[in-house]
């Protein structure tokens, strides 16, 4: 009997190291998607198991170089530094980089602000503190409440260097551990402001954006992302170590800029890349 229990014990471990495992960690503005791939794509193949969790794009980056996940997710493009420490743990390759989905980096304001649109350089002087009156922008006479990302956030750090110009934001500005409790808070309170990935701002307002104070105000559509006439558009990305970039994994890349794959990147809010993107 004892001889028999031990069988069915390395059995049953030869069965768990067959089932495939990925692992994919990172970016909270892709975690909703990242979810739902590995939902339908587990759904499909019932021999792998796909584990997410967010944490933000550095957090990601970070378990990347300690090996301690396969697949990093991003809302920005890697830094020069964080491809270096890869390059010492891969062996001196860089990491691969996949563009996965396409967004439009949005603002958020509370249904009862009348406010329906501000340009760029609005936008960045609220956020770093130079406007603290919604009257400074055309609303009411009230006092703006920031809300932001913390910095291990790729949407703070896009947002900082693309709408802020480099600029620090204002002190003032509290920070969310993710896009969602950004959503919260702003639909708490009418003279908040937040930002974050499209698809998590369904029950927010988001302003219209102008490049400029003559350029026509744009709301962020498939249309005008694809078409980057929406200023604040962003790729979403995957990283791994080239060396695992094959088997299991490499399939379910492959699937995830499918047509089958892009389509459920309308579902959550963010929009399907175009096909001559859909390679490294």
């Amino acid at each position: 009997m004892k001889k028999i229990l031990t069988l069915l014990s390395v059995a049953a471990l030869a069965a768990n190291l067959q089932a495939g495992t990925i692992t994919v960690k990172g970016s909270d503005t892709l975690v909703v998607l990242a979810q739902k791939w590995a939902e339908v794509y587990g759904g499909q193949h019932k021999d792998v198991a796909i584990k997410v969790n967010g944490g933000g794009t550095g957090v990601g980056f970070a378990a990347l170089q300690a090996q301690q996940t396969d697949l990093c997710d991003a809302s920005r493009p890697a830094k020069a530094a964080e491809i270096a420490k890869c390059r010492v743990v891969f062996n001196g390759s860089r990491p691969t980089e996949y563009k996965v989905a396409l967004d439009g980096l949005s603002v958020y304001v509370n249904p009862e602000n009348p406010l329906k649109e501000l340009t760029l350089d609005q936008v960045k002087d609220i956020f770093t503190g130079k406007i603290k009156n919604w009257k400074g922008v055309g609303g009411a006479d009230a006092p703006i409440i920031l809300y932001s990302r913390e910095n291990s956030s790729g949407t703070y750090e896009f947002f900082k260097e693309h709408v802020l110009k480099g600029q620090d934001f204002a002190a003032s500005a509290q920070n969310q551990q993710g896009t969602a409790l950004i959503v919260q808070a702003v639909m708490k309170d009418k003279n908040a402001i937040g930002y974050g990935g499209a698809a998590y701002g369904g029950s927010t307002k988001l302003l219209a954006i102008k490049k400029d104070e003559n350029s026509p105000a744009i709301t962020p559509t498939e249309e005008t992302v694809v078409n980057g006439t929406y200023p604040i558009w962003r790729h979403l990305y995957v990283y791994l170590d080239p060396a695992k970039d094959k088997g299991e994994i490499a399939a379910y890349l492959n699937w995830i800029r499918s047509d089958e794959g892009q389509k459920y990147t309308k579902e959550v809010g963010y929009y399907p890349l175009p096909k001559n993107l859909r390679s490294n």
